[in-house]
């Protein structure tokens, strides 16, 4: 009787709620597989409450429908590795993390089908309050995950960076360790972030020690831990200690069956290969293609455009540093990246875009032509990019795939990415939890 009286009050209470039907697309559901073409889906109160073939679709009355006639949908992007609310336009500032400034970026990520960040240890506080009303509700920009404030040894990198003194915890001591992750695992953060790196021997090293005491005390808390690392040997150290994720491909030298075994023994992933972080190194020191198109122009300031095309910034550009290395360890990460899909690793997808002269949004798109480049397949990129990362964040039952049961966030192409990655470019339409984006 009970069952009875509940499938009697379904098309009531239906429609009673907020009903969206989805119409005649193709479906890429992040899974990895073929295209479905004449696919339905139905939401209900922004949760995919059905999905399936156009044919076998039972609307109910009152719904809204989205007709996507010659559409591609596939699954919101997940992006590991961004940093938001420090950055205007070419300056990096923690007097910048205002409501706005981080609303204004998410906003971006989300037109570009970033339906989730997270950023990754430079953030402060606010982030936690408007991840807290993000999911008190239905979000329609990006939604929020956090590191809230990663880690570096005394005086150590980045914190010689423009903007990023005082944004990581500098630590000397366990003890210092052990407190610093209790605060964290009280805030609820998503995960745990270290920079391990002395850039070329210009800069302080966390020591290794300290590292291992962050992995062991995060996970003591249940908290993943990440590491921004460079070197291989340090990845290997830090693996075997049990650190969850490299949030950079190594790019002194070819990974080896070593890490490779390493990682996979230990269920260590590539969290993030950032291949576009290497490419902002040296792109802009000179008259880039990416400089005329269109959609670039979309996820720039006039001003910045404007200075990003100008002879006297590109010239300073040339004498910067790490210009001379930049297309190396690009390609370096690539081969890297592309070694350890093959060898079975987990692959997520992030790009460290937030920092000044990396992208938001547009850097997401370039960073899967970038993984195409080196030799995956749309579809594992596109997984990687959906399922694979909402698996590494612990939130495949929400998000990551198009499937009953899952939050709405959707993006509409006008052509197939299978095809061509560059088509991911094609944005018709993204909504967030069924919103609408805007």
């Amino acid at each position: 009787m009970k069952l009875l009286l509940r499938v009697l009050l379904l098309p009531a209470c239906l429609a009673l709620a907020e009903t969206t039907v989805f119409e005649n697309f193709t479906l890429i559901d992040g899974q990895g597989g073929a295209a479905k073409p004449k696919s339905a889906l139905v939401a209900v109160d922004g949760r995919i409450q059905w999905v399936g073939p156009q044919a076998q679709l039972k609307a109910p009355a009152g719904a809204r429908k989205v007709d996507l006639t010659g559409k591609y949908l596939m699954p919101g992007i997940v992006n590991l590795h961004g940093h938001v609310g420090n950055t205007v336009d070419l300056a990096q500032d923690p007097k910048n993390f205002t409501r706005d400034n981080v609303s204004q970026q998410l906003k971006m990520y989300a037109q570009f089908g970033v339906t989730t960040v997270c950023s990754m240890g430079s953030e402060q506080d606010l982030i936690l309050q408007m991840r807290t009303e993000q999911r008190a509700g239905r979000p329609s920009v990006a939604r929020i995950f956090t590191a809230r404030r990663g880690f570096t040894g005394q005086a150590g990198y980045p914190t010689t960076a423009p903007g990023m003194k005082g944004v990581p915890y500098e630590v000397s001591s366990v003890a210092q360790v052990e407190k610093n992750v209790a605060e964290l695992a009280d805030k609820k953060v998503d995960i745990v972030k270290i920079w391990v790196d002395d850039h070329l021997g210009k800069e302080v090293k966390i020591p290794l020690d300290l590292a291992k005491a962050i992995i062991a005390n995060g996970h003591k808390r249940n908290l993943k831990v990440a590491a921004h690392i460079f070197y291989l040997d340090d990845a290997k150290k830090l693996v075997d200690a049990g650190l969850d994720g490299l949030a950079h491909s190594v790019r002194d030298k070819p990974v080896d069956k070593e890490l490779i075994d390493l990682m996979k023994r230990k269920g260590a992933w590539l969290s993030s290969a950032t291949l576009t972080r290497e490419l902002s190194t040296y792109a802009f020191a000179k008259p880039h293609a990416m400089l005329s198109d269109p959609l670039f122009a979309r996820a720039v300031s006039p001003a910045v455009l404007q200075t990003l095309r100008s002879p006297e910034f590109q010239k300073r550009a040339q004498g910067e540093p790490d210009t001379a290395h930049g297309a190396d360890w690009l390609s370096m990460a690539q081969k890297n990246l592309k070694t350890l899909a093959d060898a079975g690793v987990k692959c997520g997808f992030g790009t460290d875009t937030g920092p000044p002269r990396r992208i938001q949004g547009y850097f997401e798109h370039l960073e899967m032509e970038l993984m195409a480049e080196a030799g995956l397949k749309p579809a594992q990129i596109l997984s990687m990019a959906t399922r694979n990362s909402a698996e590494f964040l612990g939130v495949s039952k929400d998000l990551g795939t198009v499937e009953a049961g899952k939050w709405a966030d959707l993006v509409a192409l006008a052509r197939n990415p299978l095809d061509d990655i560059k088509n991911t470019r094609s944005i018709e339409a993204v909504w967030i939890a069924g919103n609408k984006v805007q």
